[in-house]
């Protein structure tokens, strides 16, 4: 089986916080501009080399997910996990990368390779780049395990790997032979995901406007829900707050229903009574759309009726 891995130059302030950060579930790696990422499929290597003349490979991740987003939607989505401290600190450094006037206050969209199961490798475990790295590389180049060089470089990364236990128990029985490794999504990615498959659109009532929208676990995390596409919705923040509170539901056949009792408790609601009993929108792919389960457990559990 033949796999690629992508080494791709790194930013030194993105990479010095993040190897500090103990458990990391995700990070997003990204990139001054938009440009669309297509070197990977899920469960391949992304990883991370230094700049020169540090050409070594530090690190890298399970590559998940990647498109372009609005800096603050990225903020929000990964916080610190974007390797800045703050939304200020981050957009600064991308605009200093963009080589943008200090006037300019735009919110810039950046490419986001968003990759789960981080690592950071010991300085004595860095891994020089193969040979045919090239010093005018700005961005990064792909590697193909199908190739002596690619192969290579996976042994190295793979006997690295198998040391940590984030990931023992994956490449205890495969060490040596190229393998996509199962991506966790996290928060992050969980939302980043949600937007897009349902065309940055509220499900509910069409709107469009990103800050706007939320990603909504239809069976909630802490009570046994995942990070998967099936359990997510993409809502407008009011509706988010409603569903998670029980006041509104959506039933296994996709229709948008509304509780009594936000005319009972609060004489109000004309607004959302108007959506009541209308078909929700749901992705074309049948993979992603609202699990059925899921949604009978919000039904049962959480509609107050």
């Amino acid at each position: 089986m033949s796999i690629n891995l992508v080494v791709a130059v790194t930013d030194d302030d993105w990479f010095e916080m993040l190897r500090r950060q103990p458990s990391l579930a995700e990070v997003n790696f990204w990139a001054p501009s938009a440009a669309n990422f297509r070197a990977l499929q899920p469960g391949e290597l992304f990883l991370f080399k230094l700049h020169a003349p540090r050409n070594v490979i530090v690190g890298g991740g399970i590559f998940t997910y990647a498109n372009a987003l609005p800096c603050s939607l990225a903020w929000e989505a990964f916080r610190e996990s974007n390797g800045a401290r703050s939304a200020q600190e981050m957009r600064a450094r991308i605009a200093k990368y963009r080589r943008l006037d200090s006037s300019d206050r735009s919110d810039f969209a950046i490419g986001c390779r968003i990759l789960t199961q981080p690592f950071f490798l010991e300085e004595a475990d860095w891994i020089p780049v193969p040979k045919s790295w090239s010093p005018n590389i700005v961005s990064f180049k792909t590697y193909d395990t199908g190739d002596s060089e690619g192969r290579t470089l996976w042994d190295a990364i793979a006997e690295r790997m198998a040391r940590l236990p984030t990931f023992a128990d994956a490449l205890a029985d495969r060490f040596g032979k190229p393998l996509l490794v199962e991506p966790r999504l996290g928060q992050g990615a969980f939302r980043v995901l949600v937007t897009d498959i349902y065309s940055r659109r509220c499900a509910v009532t069409q709107e469009r406007t990103l800050p706007a929208l939320e990603a909504a676990h239809i069976r909630p995390y802490g009570d046994g829900g995942v990070h998967e596409a099936r359990n997510g919705l993409l809502l407008r923040r009011d509706i988010h707050s409603l569903f998670d509170a029980g006041y509104v539901t959506v039933t296994p056949k996709y229709l948008f229903e509304v509780s009594r009792r936000i005319r009972e408790e609060f004489d109000n609601g004309k607004h959302y009574y108007a959506l009541h009993g209308q078909r929700i929108f749901i992705p074309e792919s049948v993979s992603q759309r609202p699990d059925a389960g899921a949604l009978s457990w919000h039904n049962k559990h959480c509609f107050k009726g």
